[in-house]
């Protein structure tokens, strides 16, 4: 969510609105997709402007841009193309990716829906590759997990001193999105750069300035990225030593290995009531002050 509006920000004009699992009763559904491979596979569109997806005047005027992180088959976004080009086609749409990892038929079904309907689709990729996988790897993965499982699969890390919690007001602008669940237009981006360098000023004031906050983490929570990154930013430009990572429903091995992308894990119960239940809540590589 913060990557996509990362993008709308980089395009300065453009309104952003991500994707939610979580439904909003006075919020009608502008559209949704199914996301196969995740852990919680319904995503539903909420804009609070019901005009959102109407807006530059007729159909067809003005790209879409989709952001996703990564392609591995495209069902994704050929999912989200089908469903709103159902309810607000358009003629020219914009997919952004980090990685596409497609191999050449799934990158063939992008195209036959641009045949299908008339429409542009552009790809824009940071980078492009493909995965190779031995035939054994299930059976290597089983093992490795099983080697894992009660050492290091959650490494146990030692606990630092206690530490009294601070809390601030952060000043947040009244009125003003904290992200782009129900949309973000352009007069929000506006409001908010121009407040950041004040809600990080009270942010340092409150850490007892640069000198003694020492290295900072600032975790966001799953769907809530965007306002801690930003804020993140915003600490890093007032001379704090700033890492940012976020929570995540997703399960990743964890392997206290240098080799290994992922070292530790934190795991804990979801701390709201989301829709579709309760679960486990993940955050990799902060335990133990290793960010």
């Amino acid at each position: 969510t913060a990557l996509g509006h990362a993008v709308a920000d980089g395009l300065e004009t453009a309104p952003y609105l991500h994707s939610t699992r979580r439904p909003v009763a006075s919020v009608p559904s502008a559209g949704g997709f199914e996301e196969s491979h995740s852990h919680a596979t319904s995503h539903l569109l909420l804009p609070e402007d019901p005009a959102f997806f109407d807006r530059g005047g007729e159909a067809g005027r003005g790209p879409l841009v989709l952001v996703d992180d990564e392609f591995s088959t495209g069902n994704t976004v050929l999912n989200t193309l089908r469903d709103l080009h159902a309810r607000h086609p358009r003629d020219h749409y914009v997919i952004v990716a980090l990685v596409d990892m497609r191999a050449p038929g799934d990158a063939g079904r992008l195209a036959a829906f641009a045949e299908e309907t008339g429409a542009r689709v552009d790809v824009v990729a940071h980078a492009r590759g493909t995965v190779r996988l031995p035939e054994d790897v299930l059976a290597r993965g089983l093992r490795l997990v099983e080697e894992q499982d009660g050492s290091t699969a959650d490494p146990l890390v030692p606990c630092a001193p206690a530490v009294a919690p601070v809390r601030l007001q952060l000043g947040w602008p009244a009125g003003l999105p904290d992200g782009g669940r129900h949309g973000f237009t352009p007069d929000h981006r506006a409001r908010l750069r121009e407040a950041l360098p004040a809600m990080a000023a009270r942010i340092v004031d409150g850490l007892g300035g640069p000198e003694q906050a020492g290295r900072v983490l600032v975790l966001g929570f799953e769907e809530l990225m965007y306002a801690p990154l930003v804020l993140a930013r915003a600490l890093e430009e007032a001379g704090l030593d700033v890492r940012f990572s976020t929570t995540t429903r997703s399960p990743v091995l964890a392997v206290d290995d240098p080799g290994y992308a992922i070292r530790t894990r934190l795991a804990f119960p979801a701390h709201d009531d989301p829709a579709d239940g309760p679960g486990e809540r993940y955050a990799y590589n902060v335990a133990g002050g290793g960010f």
